[in-house]
């Protein structure tokens, strides 16, 4: 065997180990894999990563729709849009958020339920999304902030639009009010806008701005805007502008209206003027009433407690929500509904003793000693009740209630506001299912003077009074155009009921009005142009008993307020070419003839001379309480100075 050569001196050689191989070889890998990834990235998704990082300074914005505006029908301003300052934040751009507010406490004053409220929306709502701090700040304290905005972050002096009732009181119950987005009502949509989840972003909350929501709100635009790192607005991009609200034009007349919110002050009570042309609702007042900017921007404890303890239930709209039993106002249909029958004619006479017996149950007429003799025309102008007792019991329930129908009572009218109710006109299928109990003779008795089950609403009883004085299924419109657009008429069609029978009806509601012996004579209209005929009517709200009609039925000035009758009138004009119906309801007013007649005259002489009538329309002897109650309610219908939110609170 050879022996190895030996190696050159000077040269050393030096085995590499196989660990640092392994190592070196993975170092290659991963350089190689870096090296990979940062072409693929850098390279093949360039455009996917770049529009990442746009998306990090691009932020997109809703721009909340200016709401609607709502007229009347002469085009007065009845809700509006007026500017309003505040101060807004959003999180994600301000970072710290007690230490950016802190730095805007110094600069403007903020309070402690501002600053709570404020981040409880925040906590509540998207990142995004910008929260008001401040509401209805001064100009002064806008500019604070714009000069201070590199040390605040996210926060963003705004003019928005806030809702304003320059109206006040005199249409709260028919525009209603708006107010902000609560969680309630997001529960109430199956798939809310986006828009509505902007923090205090105001919607219709009851009435008109509630039932008209969609056309009024509008549609939202949006903006794109370009943010530094630290959150601030360097630049709009560009903007889409949303959709406005539609605008509304009501059929009410303010003047109108104003003047009859004026007339039933101091009162509980509701009043319907209606055209029998078109059904346009001329004015709907309910009294008390209330302002509804109140409630726009949140109303105090204070203002509400006052509002709900008021026992005359200032926030209740009488005039479509109240229900009460029509009383002798509902005699006109038991009247048409036995001479459509054919069970009387306008001749026929009844005898009244002051009481019809019904099985072993008397059944008293209003006036004790009774009417006598009477016929169609007497019983209405006198308003006897032993008369409609008689012919109720022989035509039957089911044909006054089908008459009832047919006449506007006891139906859902489709207008738009809250809470309208069906009142009610039974017959003996709705006792048997509501009650499970048979119809009783004596059920029929009470339901032909409109009492026992018997409910319509004042806006009913007006609809009512236009049917008879037309002929004509007249039915309500409030809202009668939309952006321009007319709204189909509520003339109505021909009502299937004899003309004939009608003009009876017509002719003892003149009787009413207009004969000494009338049970409104004393609240008739002397201009002949437009002579008036109506109704009145008084409701019970308590029974009277036995002993007490023996010793003599308490008068209703002896009685507490709550006890006493309702009062009520409808009435139309002029007799001889109807133009308007009226219904007024005066809560524990008392006699019809006393506390209702006179205020419908009164409201139904403003609307037939557009404005104050000539003392000659009223009778001699009422002119100088006229004169009086004219320079009176001139006064109170006399714009007031308001305080604005600021001062209110």
């Amino acid at each position: 065997m050879k022996p190895r050569a030996p190696k050159p001196k000077g040269l050393a050689y030096k085995r590499l180990p196989r660990r640092a191989l392994l190592l070196g070889g993975l170092q290659v890998v991963f350089i190689g894999g870096l090296a990979a990834r940062m072409r693929f990235m850098q390279v093949d998704q360039a455009d996917e990563y770049r529009l990442l990082a746009e998306e990090n300074r691009i932020n997109i914005r809703l721009i909340p729709p200016t709401r609607g505006r709502i007229y009347d029908r002469n085009g007065e301003i009845i809700g509006q849009n007026s500017p309003s300052y505040r101060i807004v934040i959003v999180r994600e751009d301000a970072g710290d958020i007690d230490k950016v507010i802190a730095k805007l406490s110094d600069l403007i004053p903020l309070t402690e339920d501002e600053i709570e409220r404020a981040k409880t929306e925040m906590h509540r709502s998207a990142p995004f999304l910008p929260v008001t701090l401040a509401d209805q700040v001064t100009w002064e304290d806008i500019s604070k902030v714009a000069v201070n905005a590199p040390a605040l972050p996210g926060v963003t002096p705004e003019v928005g639009s806030t809702r304003q009732y320059p109206r006040y009181e005199d249409f709260a119950h028919i525009v209603g009010y708006v107010g902000p987005v609560s969680d309630y009502d997001l529960s109430q949509i199956e798939d809310p806008e986006p828009v509505l989840r902007i923090p205090r972003f105001q919607i219709g909350k009851v009435g008109l701005e509630a039932k008209q929501e969609i056309s009024l709100r509008g549609r939202a635009g949006s903006k794109r805007v370009e943010v530094n790192a630290t959150g601030r607005v360097m630049r709009e991009l560009d903007r889409q502008e949303g959709t406005a609200g539609a605008d509304l034009q009501l059929s009410v007349d303010a003047d109108l209206q104003q003047y009859a919110q004026a007339r039933l002050a101091g009162e509980s009570a509701a009043a319907v003027v209606i055209d029998c042309e078109t059904g346009d609702l001329r004015a709907m007042a309910s009294a008390p009433s209330f302002d509804p900017n109140l409630f726009v921007r949140g109303i105090s404890v204070a203002d509400y407690r006052m509002l709900t303890e008021d026992k005359y239930r200032p926030l209740a709209n009488k005039t479509v929500q109240g229900t009460y039993p029509p009383g002798s106002t509902f005699k006109m249909v038991t009247a048409l509904a036995a001479l459509e029958a054919g069970v009387i004619g306008p001749g026929n006479t009844v005898y009244c003793p002051g009481h019809l017996k019904v099985g072993s149950r008397r059944f008293h007429c209003w006036k004790r000693g009774g009417h006598g003799m009477v016929d169609l025309n007497t019983s209405l102008k006198r308003s006897c009740d032993v008369y409609y007792y008689d012919v109720a019991i022989k035509v039957g329930i089911d044909k006054i209630s089908e008459m009832a129908n047919t006449l506007g009572l006891g139906i859902k009218h489709d207008i738009p506001m809250s809470a309208v109710r069906a009142g009610l006109a039974p017959n003996q299928e709705w006792k048997q299912r509501t009650h499970g109990e048979e119809w009783l003779i004596g059920d029929t008795a009470n339901a032909s003077i409109g009492q026992g089950f018997m409910l319509a609403s004042p806006m009913q009883l007006a609809v009512m009074t236009a049917r008879i004085a037309t002929g004509r299924a007249v039915a309500p419109r409030l809202v009668r155009s939309i952006d321009g657009v007319e709204q189909h008429s509520g003339a109505g069609e021909p009502l299937a009921i004899s003309p004939a029978n009608l003009r009876y009806i017509r002719e003892a509601m003149f009787s009413v009005s207009n004969d000494r012996r009338g049970t409104a004579y004393r609240s008739r209209i002397i201009a002949d142009e437009f002579r008036m005929a109506g109704k009145t009517g008084t409701s019970q709200v308590r029974n009277i008993t036995k002993a007490e009609r023996a010793a003599g039925v308490i008068r209703n000035e002896d009685l507490p307020w709550e006890r006493r009758d309702h009062a009520l009138f409808v009435s139309f004009a002029p007799y001889d070419n109807p133009k308007y119906a009226i219904a007024v309801v005066v809560e524990h007013g008392g006699g019809g003839s006393k506390a209702a007649a006179p205020v419908a005259r009164d409201i139904m002489l403003q609307a037939l001379y557009k404005g104050t009538p000539p003392l000659e329309a009223y009778p001699t002897a009422d002119r100088d309480r006229i004169k009086e109650q004219q320079k009176r309610l001139e006064g109170d219908r006399r714009p007031k100075a308001r305080p604005d939110a600021k001062d209110r609170a």
